[in-house]
């Protein structure tokens, strides 16, 4: 029987949960978060997009299949071509424009996460690229949806956080998320079980430093 996404995240449990329910998370759900958490957040992340197209490109560079091509090449596309903009029209709404996106200076936790994960895909191979960005790509759909299971009251009449959460709980990502998620079972079901602790060690310093992400907003804030 061979392993599934489901065995990295039941690994690496209580990282998983700090970050899918870190405080940061639960204040966006409520509507609590303070405006200047967030546009840091805003800020770093459209930076962090940036360097998350590195990455497919870096994936293209190691498919070893045509298969494995065109996934990463849809994937870059996806990021360049619709995520990319829909991030920087949402800046756009909090009043950040795109030049002040393009001189933005890297805060510490952009730095440590955005250049572990493109150190982990260049000394490993796609397997271990894709395993280090799961906690982006398919964490962010699952806090989407752990978001709209919870029963929060929002103060005022709106969330002015919802147009976030409904980006993630689109059928885009949320369909872009399920792919993924079956791209890793097909790969973690081929490997030995200390391939699989290799990878779970991956799994847990990536998910950390997200954690680590949403961790900066609100210092940011204080």
């Amino acid at each position: 029987m061979g392993y599934r996404f489901s065995d990295l995240t039941d690994a690496c449990q209580d990282d998983w949960r700090a970050y899918i329910e870190h405080p940061f998370v639960r204040e966006l759900g409520n509507g609590t978060l303070g405006e200047g958490a967030f546009r840091h957040y805003l800020q770093q992340d459209y930076l962090f997009l940036i360097h998350f197209a590195r990455a497919y490109a870096l994936a293209a560079f190691k498919s070893r299949t045509l298969a494995d091509l065109r996934q990463a090449h849809e994937g870059l596309k996806a990021i360049l071509d619709v995520e990319l903009d829909l991030h920087i029209g949402y800046c756009r709404d909090w009043g950040i424009s795109e030049e002040d996106l393009a001189t933005l200076p890297e805060a510490r936790a952009t730095l440590a996460y955005t250049r572990y994960v493109l150190d982990t895909g260049q000394r490993g191979d796609l397997l271990d690229l894709h395993v280090a960005l799961a906690p982006c790509l398919v964490g962010y759909g699952v806090i989407a949806n752990w978001l709209n299971a919870q029963s929060f009251t929002v103060r005022g009449n709106a969330n002015p956080y919802d147009a976030w959460i409904a980006m993630y709980e689109s059928d885009e990502f949320q369909a872009a998320m399920n792919d993924e998620l079956a791209w890793l079972d097909a790969r973690l079901a081929e490997v030995t079980p200390r391939r699989f602790n290799e990878l779970v060690e991956v799994f847990r310093d990536a998910t950390r430093l997200e954690i680590d992400f949403w961790q900066m907003g609100l210092d940011r804030a204080s």
